[in-house]
């Protein structure tokens, strides 16, 4: 088999790289440049992607002595998500870019370009497990090791992508095996620390970074009454259950602290309050894709996790009419995905993902555009999503 080894500079990578070889796989390296920005270098362990890390991989390449390739997906990679991080911020979501780093680049614009290349498969050292079943269909299923599991990050890839994918560290019970492998190979990437934080943020200041590309307009805090306690710096700058920085006048009447519920940035104003009216108990969006089989049933049992490093909870999953105005880019004009969940969860907002499995198996995902309050003392939802009428724009593993 021809395989493209998606190599980014880290532990994991390389080692995913090497057992292909060990495959008797023709294996051929690329390291994707996702900046142009030529001085860029990692600090620590923040970021990824940089230029320390495509010499490094073409260290690990030359030990394996397979070809390899660095690919420009700068533009692609700006176009699809950093300037989607920066737009949905402004319409007052929270992306994950790492979810749309996966969807977007490193398995649709670079498997697409394997393929027409005539490669018949990507592989990566994403931490998941894949099932062929009998009638050749594939299935994403989470990896051996709980703490390391990825398949969080891969659950919007679609069953077409997965059919060409391979992830050989799937089934690994522990990291430190993996290093050890790779100091047994002679990689220089044995002891590199895992990357983490936003690759194009590498110093973690998300705020200072999107004042820079958003316009920021102060507004005010109010709370759910609408009486405003102070003033915000502007809406990008928060996400929904951030308790820090808020700067509130004068204290709750009953000494509590108080957490964003809602970021209205077409009003530019944030509501505030106590922290069980954080609490949601269903989930629903209009952007789904499945990851594998698509489902048969239109309601089941299943779990649902909105974070990378999220526990998941049980719920119910269900496909319904559309409860909202539907989206320009929904996926069935007019429909929906939603979760019932059986215990509240704190703090989701508008713009993550909902991925759902069923036992160790990802179902698919979708989009949260709107969730419903659990609190009880909410006559109705408090957590607003950007209205449908507006089309929104939106660290992988070492």
């Amino acid at each position: 088999m021809k395989v493209l080894a998606a190599m980014s500079g880290g532990v994991d990578s390389s080692v995913a790289a090497a057992r292909a070889v060990d495959a008797g796989h023709d294996v051929v390296g690329v390291h994707l440049a996702l900046s142009r920005a030529g001085g860029t270098l990692r600090t620590g362990s923040r970021g990824c992607c940089t230029i320390e890390d495509a010499i490094d991989a073409r260290r690990v390449a030359d030990a394996l002595d397979i070809p390899f390739y660095v690919w420009d997906f700068s533009e692609r990679f700006r176009d699809d998500v950093v300037d989607d991080f920066i737009a949905e911020y402004a319409q007052g979501r929270t992306p994950n870019p790492c979810l749309r780093c996966n969807e977007k680049i490193k398995f649709a614009a670079l498997l697409d370009k394997a393929l027409d290349l005539g490669f018949d498969a990507v592989v990566t050292g994403h931490y998941a497990r894949l099932d062929e079943l009998p009638d050749g269909a594939v299935e994403l299923h989470r990896a051996a090791e709980a703490a390391k599991d990825q398949s969080y990050v891969l659950g919007v890839l679609t069953a077409d992508q997965l059919a060409h994918c391979r992830f050989p560290l799937g089934d690994d019970a522990d990291k430190a095996e993996v290093r050890a492998e790779a100091a047994r190979r002679g990689f220089v990437t044995a002891d590199k620390p895992d990357s983490y934080d936003i690759c194009f943020i590498p110093d973690g200041d998300t705020r200072t970074w999107l004042g820079e590309r958003i316009p920021m307009r102060p507004g005010p805090i109010v709370d759910r009454d609408g009486e405003v306690l102070g003033e915000h710096v502007g809406t990008p700058a928060y996400t929904i259950g951030q308790r820090k920085g808020l700067n509130l006048g004068r204290p709750a009447p009953d000494g509590e602290p108080r957490f964003v519920l809602e970021i209205d940035a077409e009003g530019n104003r944030l509501v505030v309050g106590p922290k069980p009216a954080l609490a949601v108990r269903e989930l629903s969006g209009q952007r789904w894709s499945w990851a594998g089989p698509e489902p048969v049933a239109d309601a089941f049992d299943c779990l649902v996790q909105v974070r990378a490093h999220g526990e998941p909870v049980p719920g119910r999953f269900v496909r319904r009419p559309a409860g909202i105005a539907t989206r320009p880019d929904a996926t069935v004009p007019g429909r929906e995905v939603a979760v019932a969940l059986a215990a509240p969860l704190l703090g989701v907002a508008p713009g993550q993902t909902a991925v759902v499995y069923d036992g160790t198996r990802v179902v698919g995902a979708f989009t949260i555009d709107r969730t419903e309050s659990a609190a009880p003392t909410d006559p109705a939802p408090r957590i607003p999503t950007t209205p449908a009428t507006k089309e929104p724009r939106g660290a992988a593993p070492s």
